[in-house]
């Protein structure tokens, strides 16, 4: 069973930065399209961005394009988010995600249903 252990959420100012983590076990050679989701209350689960662990190839969503990098350190079977420049709409409960995915044309798309394994979230508040 493919369990899911995100990290690294907080409170910051306007401006600031945060890196989320979020660690795959067991460890395994296994490909998977991970990605970062977000909730807001009351508001539907958006995707931010995706990345294929096989070769690092990432998607993006246009909100956060230029202030959000997701990244993967095989070695730790870890997903990174950073986030820079964190505006107060980017307040959210934010979600890692995967998918096993030995082989794959273009990028991991953004669509919650497509994800069979889920972090529990880790919640992340900009405010002043």
């Amino acid at each position: 069973q493919v369990e899911l252990v995100g990290s690294g959420g907080g409170s910051v100012q306007p401006g600031g930065s945060l890196r989320l983590s979020c660690r795959v076990s067991p460890k395994s050679n296994n490909r998977y399209c991970m990605a970062w989701f977000r909730q807001a209350g009351g508001e539907e689960r958006e995707g931010l961005a995706s990345l294929w662990t096989a070769d690092g190839t990432a998607l993006y969503r246009d909100s956060v394009k230029g202030r959000f990098t997701i990244s993967h350190d095989n070695a730790k079977n870890t997903l990174f988010l950073q986030m820079n420049s964190l505006k107060s709409e980017d307040a959210a409960m934010y979600f890692c995600a995967a998918r096993l995915v030995p082989s794959l044309y273009g990028p991991c798309i953004l669509t919650e249903g497509w994800y069979n394994y889920w972090g529990p979230g880790t919640q992340v508040a900009v405010s002043s």
